[in-house]
């Protein structure tokens, strides 16, 4: 599947210039676009990852609401019996 690129101007403060530039300098990357690109990437996977965290403690509470939860004393027991062995 072929992606849309489409050019974008941006303001970035010098200290993020300057980061951008030594990674392409040092060689990591070919181009400050390739360096914006991967950060990008790098923060849509980690809103994609809140998501997912967030729907999971919503489940959490949901059960713990609803009386599908363990107290915290039955919890530990189990743990402690689990791993100390």
């Amino acid at each position: 599947m072929q992606q849309i690129s489409e050019k974008l101007s941006i303001t970035l403060t010098s200290e993020m210039v300057r980061c951008i530039r030594e990674k392409v300098s040092g060689g990591g990357y070919a181009s400050n676009s390739e360096v914006i690109r991967e950060a990008m990437r790098a923060w849509m996977e980690k809103e994609k990852r809140l998501l997912i965290l967030d729907a999971a403690i919503a489940r959490g509470l949901a059960d713990s609401e609803s009386g599908r939860g363990r107290d915290i004393d039955t919890v530990r027991q189990d743990f402690v019996k689990r791993y100390a062995q």
